[in-house]
């Protein structure tokens, strides 16, 4: 595999797994994608990346929402 495949293959990654978050909220609120992405991005600037913090505890939290709605009964195991 060449430099260039890995390379993709990592922002593919990153925008299947890391911008859900990005996306969940905009769905939810209404607004663009782009611009909560860009809000994260600025705000990381401006605050030495506190809300990056903010960020990895949404993914944490959408991603435990997941799991858990996957199980419907007991015997799911």
């Amino acid at each position: 595999m060449s430099m260039a495949g890995l390379i993709r293959q990592i922002q593919l990654f990153f925008e299947k797994q890391a911008f859900g978050v990005c996306t969940a909220l905009g769905d939810k609120m209404g607004i663009a994608t782009s611009s909560i992405r860009l809000f994260f991005i600025y705000a990381s600037f401006l605050t030495f990346g506190s809300p990056l913090i903010v960020y990895l505890s949404l993914a944490f939290i959408m991603n435990m929402r997941r799991h858990l709605r996957r199980r419907s009964t007991i015997w799911d195991y």
